[in-house]
């Protein structure tokens, strides 16, 4: 059987959510497919309870801190709140009923299955082919990785899935990754009393990020009670009644009733027919230009040129989100998606600007980055030199007191005269990132954002002693 239609988009996560809703409002015949829930990770299984999680804790480090500051306290943490929120709240008990009514309240036709490109402008799911007229776009995300360790296959570990729909917490945890999300999950759980260690191959957390960032965090999870172990390679796990054991490099056994694998994210392609438009099946991402529309392998297939339509008027192939390699954000699969409709649509519209990307790890403190960091810099090529200012050196982090660990750094291209990188990392250290993501943007000049007037006493006043910092010759 078969149906024809304007739009095939493969994957309803955030940015393909987006695209076929934003589509199907403008008129066009939209035809949604996803195997899972519609939404996607971020709001089952990522950003939304996990931050759920991140807020509990940080309410009861808040609670601990009152001795000396403000009185007397003393907490009782407890999970079940917090597991009944993600379930009610964030999920509804993991039910996707609401978004789907959502799409198909907006036009849009959905279809619950995996979806295969099976030739130019064609999509098979769930047993029907769905012949697109102008578009096929494929949003179909990542997926947790887990690295080649022996065993890690046979043990019942947990991904983030099972971290956020926990309805108890574990009495031992051990996190094997030290990024964004193993820091995050590791230190909610720890305020809940749950002992964990993290476990990074790496020289540090947060490999991706500034040194500064990793060591600040490193410190605090210590301070926290936590075990952080870096350069710390997994050679083997097992799982025997309810222990896990991990053995390192080297034949140390770390051991806790449950392991959770936070070692990255790959992009979904497998089995995707991707060589039926042109792709290499074996791709682990997809190359984009600049309005989305994937880039051929090799000539021929179901490929974009130009607005709307490839040529001879075949259908287009557009990709957003995390499949593009671009950074595994939800913002980022936002930002392609508004790209894509333009396109799609055939409207004007600026192309991708990746220079400005922000990041954001809910630690406490928060790890807020955007741009290049000063090693990517220099790799670059770029001419650069640093500046930083410490958060309990400023008046509003000595006000703060406790829980105000934290910095600001910037990265200046000296050629230009413009950050192209900057760090906020303490309390709001994700909201005070604004300001430094629009000077990173805009390319707004260093004398400029030195003859600012900066809000007294706040978190972000730090930017200003920072831009000081700059000046010092050591710094160059």
């Amino acid at each position: 059987m078969g149906r024809e239609c304007d739009v095939v988009v493969i994957g309803m996560g955030p940015g393909g959510e987006e695209v076929a809703g934003r589509l199907a409002e403008a008129g066009l015949d939209v035809v949604g497919v996803e195997a899972e829930l519609l939404g996607g990770e971020c709001p089952y299984w990522a950003c939304v309870p996990s931050k759920m999680i991140v807020r509990a804790g940080n309410l009861l480090a808040d609670a601990r801190r009152v001795p000396g500051m403000a009185g007397d306290a003393r907490v009782e943490p407890d999970w079940s709140p917090v597991a009944a929120r993600i379930r009610d709240e964030a999920t509804t008990d993991w039910d996707d009923a609401a978004a789907v009514e959502r799409f198909t309240g907006k036009g849009g036709h959905f279809v619950r299955a995996r979806g295969r490109l099976t030739g130019p402008g064609q999509v098979e799911a769930g047993g029907e082919t769905y012949t697109a007229r102008r578009a096929v776009v494929v949003a179909t995300g990542s997926a947790s990785w887990a690295p080649p360790v022996d065993g890690l296959d046979a043990v019942p570990y947990w991904t983030n899935r099972e971290a956020v729909s926990a309805k108890e917490r574990p009495e031992s945890l051990l996190v094997l990754g030290g990024g964004a999300v193993g820091v995050e999950l590791a230190q909610g759980y720890a305020r809940f009393g749950t002992r964990v260690t993290v476990v990074e191959a790496a020289d540090r957390l947060l490999p991706p990020e500034e040194p500064e960032s990793g060591a600040l965090v490193a410190r605090v999870l210590e301070s926290e009670g936590l075990t952080v172990r870096t350069r710390a390679r997994a050679a083997s796990v097992r799982h025997e009644g309810d222990t896990f054991t991990l053995v390192l490099d080297g034949g140390e056994q770390l051991r806790a009733d449950r392991l959770l694998v936070a070692t990255g994210r790959r992009p979904r392609l497998s089995g995707l027919g991707l060589e039926t438009a042109g792709l290499d099946p074996e791709a682990r991402t997809l190359r984009v230009d600049g309005h989305m529309r994937a880039v051929p392998e090799k000539h021929g297939g179901l490929l974009g040129h130009g607005h709307g339509h490839g040529r001879g008027g075949e259908p287009g192939l557009w990709a957003v989100g995390d499949v593009t390699g671009e950074g595994a954000f939800t913002h980022m699969a936002m930002y392609q998606a508004d790209i894509a409709v333009r396109s799609i649509l055939g409207e004007d519209g600026p192309a991708a600007d990746y220079r400005a990307v922000p990041r954001v790890t809910f630690t406490d403190p928060e790890i807020g980055a955007v741009g290049l960091t000063e090693e990517a810099a220099r790799e670059q090529g770029l001419s650069i030199r640093t500046g930083i200012a410490e958060v309990p050196s400023s008046t509003r982090g000595w006000i703060h007191k406790a829980g105000n660990d934290g910095f600001i750094k910037l990265v200046e291209d000296t050629s230009r005269g413009v950050l192209v990188g900057a760090t906020s990392a303490g309390p709001e250290g994700g909201e005070t990132l604004y300001g430094l993501a629009v000077a990173v943007r805009a390319a707004v000049p260093v004398v400029t954002l030195r003859d600012m007037i900066y809000a007294y006493p706040t978190f972000h006043r730090g930017v200003l002693d920072a831009l000081a910092d700059l000046d010092r010759p050591e710094r160059a």
